[in-house]
């Protein structure tokens, strides 16, 4: 708390919310009133070569203020919500040791929520054997057993974790079959000692039908700047079905025309569907999040982040 207090401010801001909701744009006026550096808090921009697609920050938004937390590993590494509290405990330091107040950006909501409530996933350990089994059953047989069972042991997975999102079922199906509980009893028992750092949390309140317009215009910007071409790219790679970032919404959809089974008008619009529907997800997860301090559009301009901390 000391190193904090030297920033002048008592808590880390992390300005959340959906896609396209103008996140990046309030934390770097944030950032510059606040004296700060912004934090990426988003599970796509940790890889390395996918830009576009995971609307990374601009060369001329990282010139305005620096931006950390991105472009950390290669599309092939694995990544989990532990190994973000690594990196984010890590930077959060190094930015306060100069006396520089982290600012932390995104939309992924297990990042935020691993951060708010101080997550400690030492005390869960996932028995690999295990893990790589269920990986070879998903390579022969497909998920929807795998799928099945999770939601047989807690499930409420079924309203947290979609189906396509293969590695996580099959990490979660691990964990819940190695230690005892649901994925709430785990959460619970991970938090006992309380957040590491005092966090308060700000997200864009749109109203929904102009969010989806900001997303479908959105969609149009990227297909402008090459994210087809980034697809193309790592279509290439001969990655793993379950890799992560081969499921990533803004790449995946892009697959079908890549191999000459559909239209790429087709999956423009699909991806525009798909990204509405990610930005509905997060909305409920956010909602349904403690402490949101939600900003209405509307108000965006006078809103004064500094009056919480």
């Amino acid at each position: 708390m000391q190193k904090l207090e030297k920033t002048g401010y008592k808590a880390i801001p992390i300005i959340c919310g959906p896609t396209a909701s103008g996140k990046t744009s309030l934390s770097i006026r944030a950032a510059k009133e606040l004296r700060g550096e912004i934090c990426c808090c988003d599970s796509m921009q940790i890889y390395r070569h996918l830009d576009v697609g995971t609307a990374k920050p601009t060369e001329e938004e990282k010139r305005e203020v620096p931006h950390h937390l991105i472009d950390l590993v290669e599309p092939d590494q694995p990544f989990n919500v532990a190994s973000y509290l690594d990196h984010a405990y890590e930077k959060i330091e190094e930015l306060l040791s100069r006396n520089v107040l982290p600012v932390f950006c995104g939309g992924t909501g297990q990042y935020v929520q691993a951060l708010q409530k101080g997550f400690d996933f030492s005390g869960a350990p996932v028995d690999r054997e295990k893990e790589e089994a269920l990986r070879l059953e998903f390579e022969r047989d497909g998920i929807d057993g795998i799928y099945s069972r999770l939601i047989a042991l807690d499930p409420d997975c079924m309203e947290k974790i979609h189906p396509n999102n293969t590695k996580r079922v099959i990490h979660t199906l691990a964990l819940l079959e190695t230690v005892s509980g649901t994925t709430k009893d785990i959460r619970e028992a991970s938090t006992q000692n309380g957040p590491r750092y005092p966090f308060v949390l700000f997200a864009i309140d749109w109203p929904r039908e102009v969010l989806y317009q900001r997303i479908d215009l959105r969609v149009d910007i990227m297909m402008k700047d090459g994210i087809l071409e980034e697809a193309e790219w790592l279509f290439k790679q001969d990655l793993p079905s379950d890799c992560t970032a081969m499921q990533a919404i803004g790449y995946k959809e892009f697959f079908p025309y890549l191999k000459g089974e559909s239209s790429l008008e087709t999956c423009v619009d699909l991806l525009k569907q798909h990204s509405r529907n990610y930005a509905k997800r997060q909305l409920t997860w956010f909602r349904h999040m403690d402490d949101v301090n939600w900003i209405p559009s509307d108000q965006l301009g006078e809103y004064k982040i500094d009056s919480f901390l």
